[in-house]
């Protein structure tokens, strides 16, 4: 199996924040997503470019997983961006508005280039009408070695925006194009987190909202907030009767008795290997989470 790393709660933070940036040092957050885009003004995006290469190159965040978001490359920041990402060698570059797997092929060109660290990974914001109509293609890039997508983001807000469609309780509109982007995630074998949730005030509603993301098959959600890092952190874990469950499936099959069974009956239920295959995961990834933990 391949090794799992948490993946529960990926904090954006302001990359022309000085303070914020160091606070993450301190967060409970499994990844901190310096933001260059979004969350920086055009006049202070040069500032936070040098800001926020220079913390990744310091390090001292342990064992989170640090990503820079850039600014898409046909903007004015966007190739200055790439290139001083791939300089700091965080874990992964977010690459915004990708509707395409041909910006994913460019930005495995300048990754070669450029001679990119082998750990630095692409993550795609997935955030487009486009995005959605091609999940599958843009997906399919994870193939080819050069683009080192690892990962999708979805862009909740923007597509909202784009499609007109209204960011409701329970995201009936948005859930098909949620479920699109995931199977082609799955189906070439990548991550996906579940984009983020506006409202700060509404506690309740941000853990349906986890809840509902992690019930649909996302590994983690993004977060506008340390507030809620908690809370995602809980509800994309294993919960324990979750991890003794799987442990009592693994150990089923384990048995001699049943080396060659695809199939078995344990506490009055039918369970077959594939049951046997996500048991596993699930330890795994229960203990990804406690080598982590401070």
């Amino acid at each position: 199996m391949i090794p799992i790393r948490p993946r529960r709660s990926a904090l954006y933070m302001p990359g022309s924040n000085a303070r914020a940036i160091e606070k993450a040092t301190t967060l409970a957050a499994d990844v901190v997503i310096f933001d260059l885009e979004d969350a920086v003004a055009p006049d202070t995006k040069a500032q936070a470019r040098e800001q926020v290469c220079a913390a990744v190159e310091a390090g001292g965040y342990g064992l989170r997983e640090l990503v820079i978001r850039i600014n898409a490359l046909e903007t004015p920041w966007g190739e200055a961006d790439l290139a001083a990402a791939i300089a700091a060698a965080p874990d992964a570059i977010l690459v915004p508005k990708v509707s395409s797997a041909e910006t994913l092929a460019a930005v495995g060109l300048r990754l070669r280039k450029l001679g990119a660290a082998e750990r630095t990974k692409i993550w795609a914001m997935i955030e487009t009408p486009l995005a959605i109509l091609r999940a599958e293609n843009i997906a399919s890039a994870a193939r080819d070695v050069d683009t080192r997508l690892a990962c999708f983001v979805m862009g909740t807000n923007d597509l909202a925006k784009d499609t007109r469609a209204r960011l409701l309780p329970g995201r009936a509109a948005m859930l098909p194009w949620l479920m699109t982007a995931l199977a082609a995630a799955r189906a070439h074998g990548i991550d996906i987190l579940d984009g983020v949730y506006n409202n700060l005030s509404d506690a309740d509603g941000f853990r349906t909202e986890c809840e509902q993301g992690r019930d649909c098959g996302f590994d983690g959600k993004t977060l506008i907030h340390p507030d809620q890092i908690a809370a995602a952190n809980e509800i994309y874990a294993p919960s324990q009767q979750e991890i003794e469950s799987a442990r009592a499936i693994v150990a089923a099959f384990e048995r001699p008795e049943n080396a060659g069974k695809g199939a078995i009956s344990l506490n009055g239920r039918m369970v077959e290997r594939l049951h046997a295959e996500m048991a596993k995961r699930t330890l795994a990834l229960a203990e990804a989470i406690a080598e982590q933990a401070p």
